[in-house]
Parts: C-alpha cells; structure tokens; sequence
C-alpha cells in the first residue's frame, strides 16, 4: 500500500491540495479463498486435537499361566523327602531277620532226627554184638553227635550267610533307590524352572505383539486427528506456489479549503473597509 500526499500553499486564500491513496492488492479470487482457507484454520486451531491415551500390554496367556507354575514350590520335594529317608533308613544296617529261611527249623529238627536216627542204630548194632555201653560204642555216639552238631550247624550258618547277603543287597538297592529319588526331585524341580522360562519367553513374544498392536492403533489414531491440518497444508502449498496478480485500487479526495487562511482572508477584508469607512 502506497499513500501520496500533494503539496500544499500558504497564506491568503490557498487551499491544501487533494490526498490520493493507493492500495495494491490480490486478485480478488485469489483473496478470497486465501482468507476462506485462513478461517478453516482458524476454526481447525480453535478445536482441541483428541490425542489418545498410550496404552500398556498386559501379561499374556502364556505368561499367565508361567506366574501362576511359578507360585507352586517345592515341586520334587516329595520325590527328594523319600530318597532322604531311603539313604537314612539303609545307614541303620541290613535287617538280616527279614531274609532268614522261614523252613530253616524245619532243616535242623531233620538233621537232628537223622543224627538220632543214626544213634538208634548204633545202638541196636552195639547190642546185637555184645558191645552196647563198651568205650567204642562211647567214641562213636559221639563222633556220630559231633557230625549231627556241625552239621547243624553249618545248614544255620549257610542260611545266615545267605540272609545276611540279601539283607546288604537290599542295603545297597535301598541307598541306590534314595539317590535316584533324590535326583529325581532335582530333576522335577529343573524341569519346572525350565516350563517356566518357556512360558515366560513365549510369552513375553505374545506381549510385545500385542503392545506393537496398541501402538499401531495409537499411531493411527492420531494421524487421522491430525490429517485434516496435513490437508490445510497441502492446500497452502498450493495457493503459495501458485501464480498470483495484483489490482491496484486510487482513492483521490478533492482539494478544501484552509480555514486559517479564510479566517485571515476575512480579517483583512474587515479591515480595509473599516479604513474606508474612517477615511470618509
């Protein structure tokens, strides 16, 4: 905008000269869908932008249910608890008992009947010959009583023998039994903090897809509230690099008078005809 003034003249009746104004200004077109995309951004400005809330996964299935294995402890301790008491209860000894022949007396009352069976007939030889009661009858009942004693007595010894071998295997079995068990435990124990991982593992995958989820949908949202300023953009773009032409408006006042130099225009006319006056 452009704004010439005229020059202006002094004294008597001069009068200021006239004032012109010019304006050059957009095509009127032009303009006016400027200004009418100005007020679509002013009424887009004056509305809040709904930007929605961040939103945070939860746990996921998977993790769910490693949470809930990981509250139940002690998952091989009844399996360890029973090798503990295997291990302790083969430290006290072999039960020999359990493991002795339940027909062993029956072994020894038939080997003492035979040893009497034998005296009864060493007896009967003795006196058929004359000799019952004589120092060789006597050597012989007890050699014959001696044998029946040994004999005795080794079938007792071979039982225990025998007891006393199965009472230590089973000593032996049991101590082995109680380490298995109680490696089992350990293993069961393993296992589960093993499940455990897995499920947290797998599930912590579940979870951060399903965060990338809500963040895809978040991501959205907020470009749908801000795609009608992307579209005021684009038409900004528009109307700045399009070709543009100038009207150019004058405005011309016409020139007044200058009350001053009415005002002494006056005065002076007074005066000269007061002097007129006086002079007749």
């Amino acid at each position: 905008m452009s704004f010439i003034f005229g020059g202006g003249g002094g004294g008597g009746g001069s009068s200021t000269s006239g004032t012109q104004v010019s304006i050059a200004r957009e095509a009127p077109e032009v303009e006016s869908r400027k200004l009418a995309l100005y007020d679509q951004a002013a009424k887009l400005a004056s509305t809040p932008v709904g930007v929605p809330a961040f939103q945070v996964a939860g746990p996921s299935g998977l993790e769910q249910t490693g949470f809930s294995q990981a509250g139940v402890t002690g998952v091989g301790q009844p399996a360890t608890a029973m090798g503990i008491g295997s291990v302790l209860g083969s430290m006290q000894g072999p039960n020999i008992n359990q493991f002795l022949n339940p027909y062993q007396s029956y072994v020894t009352d038939e080997i003492a009947r035979q040893g009497q069976m034998a005296q009864n007939q060493l007896s009967a030889q003795a006196i058929g010959q004359g000799a019952f009661g004589g120092a060789r009858e006597g050597v012989q009942r007890a050699e014959l009583q001696r044998a029946t004693q040994a004999n005795i007595g080794q079938s007792m010894a071979s039982g225990f023998q025998q007891a006393a071998g199965l009472a230590a295997q089973q000593q032996g079995l049991q101590q082995q039994a109680g380490q298995l068990l109680g490696s089992l435990g350990a293993q069961q124990q393993a296992m589960q903090q093993a499940d455990i991982a897995s499920l947290l593992q797998a599930g912590g995958v579940q979870r951060a897809l399903g965060q990338q989820a809500l963040d895809a949908s978040r991501q959205t949202e907020l470009a749908r509230s801000y795609e009608p300023y992307q579209r005021l953009e684009f038409l900004k773009g528009i109307m700045t690099n399009m070709p543009t032409s100038q009207s150019a408006v004058t405005a011309t006042t016409a020139p007044g008078s200058n009350p001053m130099a009415q005002a002494a225009g006056a005065g002076i006319g007074a005066y000269a005809a007061y002097n007129m006056a006086n002079r007749r």
